[in-house]
């Protein structure tokens, strides 16, 4: 987006360039998006979508199912309720991704030995296959991330984000 000028205490002001009636790449003043954080947020968050589901396409993968098998990797034997808590995914939504899943043979929910009412969850040698394959190209993503922000404002970035 291209900037237009300042206006005070140092705030840049941006416009949007969009294809509209108005002619190819006419710009669109952004007004009071300008100071939005969420605004700017939301427009890199669906860069960021795009490109990784693009990524992901050799796998077949989305970007949920993805953090959800990197979550089950790393903590085998974790409960539905607990992956759906560390990813802030409703439960009903991440019952219907865990059957997707498993109808792959990706993962397998198994009795909890300690609980009888609980589902310990782990990935099948074809999951775990599957997810160092997605890890490699997820790398290639970052990579696209780090050039397009740049690695120290990628860091710092992450930095403040993990933080919130």
């Amino acid at each position: 987006m291209p900037e237009t000028k300042n206006h005070g205490a140092g705030t840049r002001a941006f416009r949007s360039r969009a294809a509209t009636r108005r002619g190819p790449a006419a710009a669109v003043a952004l007004d009071a998006l300008n100071t939005h954080l969420g605004y700017f947020v939301r427009r890199l968050q669906i860069w960021i979508f795009q490109d990784f589901i693009r990524t992901l396409k050799d796998v077949d993968l989305s970007p949920a199912q993805f953090s959800v098998l990197v979550v089950i990797s790393a903590n085998r034997g974790l409960s539905q309720a607990e992956v759906a808590a560390t990813l802030g995914i409703e439960r009903a939504r991440l019952v219907r991704l865990l059957h997707r899943l498993e109808e792959r043979e990706l993962i397998e929910r198994l009795q909890s030995a300690a609980d009888a009412r609980r589902h310990a969850l782990q990935l099948t040698a074809p999951g775990r296959a599957l997810l160092a394959r997605a890890k490699a190209l997820a790398q290639r993503h970052e990579r696209r991330l780090s050039a397009k922000l740049g690695a120290e404002r990628r860091k710092a970035l992450l930095e403040a984000l993990r933080n919130v």
